[in-house]
């Protein structure tokens, strides 16, 4: 029973909590960003590039080829899939990346800019020194004589 009580305890504890939500959050955050790179930004890039579309783009490395069969059925060659990198999808999920990421450096900026504003001033200096300060430097002025 010890355990379950330890385990409840950390699963609400505030920090976990506050990790899920910004998960889940982040989840769809990076859902939206797909689709506004996919049905919006992809599309001018590929308006600008003379109608490429970089979902399709890839480096062909072996060409597919299709199961030869004889009369019978019976296949003599079998089928071959495509062999090819697919850097169009790359860039489109690279351009994803950067916006995600440029996205987390602004929040993260405005939560340090929230902090700063948040520390409060230094308490003002004494005028002068303090009693015992005095004392100690009367101290030494007497025994300089």
């Amino acid at each position: 029973m010890g355990m379950l009580k330890e385990f409840k305890a950390f699963a609400v504890r505030g920090n976990l909590v506050d990790t899920a939500v910004a998960f889940v959050m982040g989840a769809s955050f990076g859902k939206i960003v797909s689709s506004f790179v996919d049905g919006m930004v992809m599309p001018l890039v590929g308006m600008l590039t003379g109608g490429v579309d970089f979902n399709d783009k890839k480096l062909v490395l072996q060409d597919a080829v299709a199961a030869v069969k004889d009369a019978s059925g019976v296949v003599v060659t079998p089928e071959v899939t495509e062999v090819s990198v697919k850097y169009g999808t790359f860039i489109t999920n690279l351009i994803d990346f950067i916006i995600v990421a440029f996205a987390v450096f602004l929040v993260i900026k405005a939560i340090n800019k929230l902090k700063k504003a948040e520390e409060p001033a230094p308490a003002p200096e004494e005028k002068g020194p303090s009693s015992t300060d005095a004392l100690l430097m009367e101290i030494r002025d007497a025994l300089k004589k």
